[in-house]
């Protein structure tokens, strides 16, 4: 009796390919997150590289009535002007700006001290991890929009000072999710084997406990972003944005409410639709990061 070898083309294939590489392949097959960043370039290239495109004047205060208001599709503004005589299509990329910069950076911020605090108190535990926590407890049962606008009412409000406000009342839960990636790190092999020999605390969290919690940190960023964006548009609609002629989707939300009552669905429509897709897209990205680091997603 003969056996009969399988033919070389059709033998498994063993996969060769680095684990970055299989990383992306996973986050590029879920297709909402591909749509999801997608978007979030073109609104990049729309905000940043728009105005040099499109060349509008976002400072200067027009006093002349005749372009005042001017509905959808008005030549020379094919999204309207507002009452200020601002181009509606120039004050949306000008006002992306502000948004996508404020809700960037004030992510990022609430991840990176989110990240430190969480690692530290779950890495040394006992009476400091119960202490750092309940501080991190007390801070979550105040409500982030109260304290950004009592802040914004007894400061001058300007991108960086909201960029340092948002991401110090957004730390608390990356904070609470690193703890928790903290306390399984800190039992395994590698950080007993430095404790072994003597390596310091400050080694182990710079060393071990933060890089392994890298893709918690990347998922919650993209959701703290989201979140950021949305405390931007909050405040600003309830008056506490930036200054004029600073801008951002919110405050343009605020100022086109006083004008539903005459039919200017213009002033409305685009910053509201803008705020929804921006962070629709950031979720959508999140979800598939979320995916791509999950470690049965890599085992299969």
């Amino acid at each position: 009796m003969t056996t009969s070898t399988p033919a070389p083309e059709l033998a498994p294939r063993l996969s060769t390919a680095s684990p970055a590489t299989r990383a992306w392949r996973r986050f590029r097959s879920n297709k909402l997150a591909m749509i999801g960043t997608t978007i979030v370039i073109l609104l990049i290239l729309f905000c940043f590289a728009g105005p040099l495109v499109w060349v509008t004047d976002q400072v200067t205060v027009s006093i002349d009535l005749a372009i005042i208001n001017k509905p959808w599709g008005t030549p020379g503004h094919p999204l309207g002007t507002n009452n200020l005589g601002y181009d509606i299509l120039g004050r949306l990329m000008k006002a992306g700006q502000t948004s996508l910069i404020i809700g960037l950076l004030a992510g990022l911020l609430a991840t990176l001290i989110g990240t430190c605090w969480g690692a530290i108190a779950g890495y040394i535990g006992g009476p400091v991890d119960a202490i750092m926590m309940r501080v991190v407890d007390a801070g979550i049962a105040l409500p982030a929009t109260f304290l950004l606008l009592i802040l914004s009412a007894i400061m001058h409000p300007s991108i960086p000072l909201m960029i340092v406000v948002i991401g110090l009342v957004s730390w608390l839960v990356p904070a609470r999710l690193i703890r928790a990636e903290a306390i399984t790190i800190k039992t395994r092999d590698y950080v007993l084997a430095l404790r072994a020999v003597g390596g310091s605390h400050t080694r182990a969290v710079a060393r071990h406990i933060i890089p392994n919690t890298i893709g918690t940190m990347i998922v919650n960023a993209t959701f703290q972003v989201a979140d950021a964006i949305l405390l931007v548009a909050y405040i600003s609609f309830l008056g506490m944005g930036v200054e004029p002629p600073a801008t951002d989707w919110g405050a343009m939300l605020t100022k086109g409410i006083d004008y539903t009552y005459a039919g200017y669905w213009w002033l409305i429509f685009p910053p509201g639709l803008l705020i929804v897709i921006t962070v629709c897209a950031f979720n959508f990205i999140g979800d598939g990061l979320r995916d791509m680091f999950d470690v049965k997603g890599r085992q299969s």
